[in-house]
């Protein structure tokens, strides 16, 4: 099951996706204790650690439970990425280092013409790798989409440009930027990346339970498959897909009860990294996610929407799973 990005072993096919605001320390190492082979950090900027914006510096906080892990950087400017990428490879804990070449948000695609905006420029894509690659110790990989619009997909050029490049590894959003996350991943255009090169590709899209990641390893041929979505308010998904994998064992959901002390648990670990205030206001977040399906949860889901204490979070979540 495991396989290698450079140097660093993962250990299983199984991978949580960089998620903004969603993919810090305390919900990477749920992901690693419910069995994801590696973690993702949320994105930072290059020009805002070039800057030692304290908010970007703090995105950078990470622990060795989470290792093996990815931090992902982005940009548009070559000069400030191999900056930013050598920032990283001094001062973080990281194990790689990922480009972002896949974030159809319109403020990093459009305003800052990063992210998947890159995907126009295939050279441009192998100037950048190239240059982080010849000043880092850390492997480097990206992720990308299949491309700008249905009209360029081009996710198999611009994976040999970056295998070309030095690359280690590449993860591929079956959709397009214009997509966003509508409609569906194309399965083909992630196996033609896999046919097309030879360092290790990790499938993204639409993986949300064991099935579906058997899916997408077996008609592929990937590497690996990336979960992000699909994570959301379930950090037990990497433990039932992991079974799954293994031997076609189809993991019972979690209990009401297995959901209230997750929730609580994941509002204490916040807490503890970014102060109740912040805590309370990113689980009005996630308590929505992990109460998705639960019958009756209209009621708790608005009043999860105005907590701001910890103490009422607990209380109400209580209230309702008595």
């Amino acid at each position: 099951m495991s396989f290698y990005i450079g140097n660093i072993e993962v250990k299983n096919k199984i991978i949580l996706a960089p998620m903004a605001g969603v993919s810090n320390s305390p919900f990477r190492i749920l992901a690693r204790k419910y069995g994801a082979g590696l973690v993702y950090a949320e994105m930072v900027s290059d020009k805002g650690l070039l800057h030692s914006n304290e908010k970007t510096l703090k995105l950078l906080y990470m622990t060795d439970v989470e290792k093996p892990m990815a931090q992902q950087i982005f940009g548009s400017d070559k000069d400030t990425m191999v900056e930013a990428a050598l920032y990283i490879d001094k001062h973080s804990n990281c194990d790689i280092i990922d480009i972002n070449m896949g974030c159809p948000v319109p403020k990093v695609a459009i305003k800052a013409q990063a992210g998947a905006s890159l995907l126009k420029d295939p050279d441009k894509i192998y100037d950048i790798v190239s240059e982080i690659v010849k000043h880092v110790t850390k492997p480097v990989t990206i992720k990308i989409r299949a491309g700008w619009d249905d009209n360029s997909k081009n996710a198999v050029e611009v994976a040999q440009k970056a295998e070309a490049a030095g690359a280690k590894a590449i993860a591929v959003h079956g959709r397009t930027r214009s997509q966003g996350y509508s409609g569906f991943a194309d399965l083909e255009i992630i196996k033609a990346v896999k046919e097309a090169v030879k360092i290790p590709v990790i499938g993204n899209g639409d993986v949300t339970d064991g099935p579906s990641a058997k899916r997408m390893l077996e008609y592929t041929g990937c590497d690996a498959v990336m979960i992000g979505r699909g994570a959301l308010g379930n950090p037990w998904v990497f433990r039932e897909i992991d079974a799954y994998l293994k031997d076609g064992t189809m993991v019972d959901k979690p209990s009401n009860e297995e959901i209230k002390e997750m929730m609580i648990l994941h509002l204490d670990a916040l807490i503890e990294l970014k102060g109740e205030k912040i805590a309370c206001l990113e689980m009005r977040g996630h308590g929505p996610w992990y109460l998705k399906g639960i019958a009756h949860a209209k009621e708790l889901r608005y009043k999860l929407s105005r907590t701001q204490t910890r103490d009422e979070f607990v209380e109400h979540i209580n209230e309702f799973f008595k």
